[in-house]
């Protein structure tokens, strides 16, 4: 892989990587705060944990990751006008629980160029959110 490629995939990788924590940290506190689902709260925090785990493995450092952020060039960084408008909890949440597994679909392919036993553990992560997504749906 080119230098050049291995920035773009590392970029790639550090925008999935707070995509899927950052939507993480929503289902999170929406069976913390709303729910007071004290089990599928620890779920989500245990998955956002062990995503920083297979984050570290995967890059030689943090500051890596972030040297490789171009914000100002960044051509997707424009707001969707679809996420001004939720109109409740669900929706809020559903969006997020979407956001996490395509940003961890992203991941897991990703990260076999660099290291297929991550894309093994991301693509776990991934079922185990579709399974403990189903559960918090149906509480809605």
């Amino acid at each position: 892989m080119r230098k050049l490629n291995q920035e773009k995939i590392v970029r790639l990788l550090d925008a999935n990587f707070n995509r899927v924590q950052e939507g993480l940290r929503v289902c999170e506190d929406v069976n913390r705060f709303i729910f007071d689902q004290k089990s599928w709260t620890r779920q989500y925090k245990d998955i956002r944990h062990k995503l920083r785990d297979i984050q570290t493995k995967m890059f030689i450092a943090k500051a890596k990751a972030v040297q490789s952020r171009d914000i100002g060039r960044d051509v997707g960084k424009a707001p969707n006008p679809l996420e001004l408008k939720r109109k409740n909890v669900k929706d809020i949440f559903w969006a997020n629980s979407q956001r996490v597994k395509e940003a961890l679909r992203v991941l897991e392919e990703f990260a076999k160029l660099m290291d297929v036993r991550s894309a093994v553990e991301l693509k776990n992560i991934r079922y185990s959110i579709y399974a403990l997504e189903r559960k918090v749906a149906a509480k809605f």
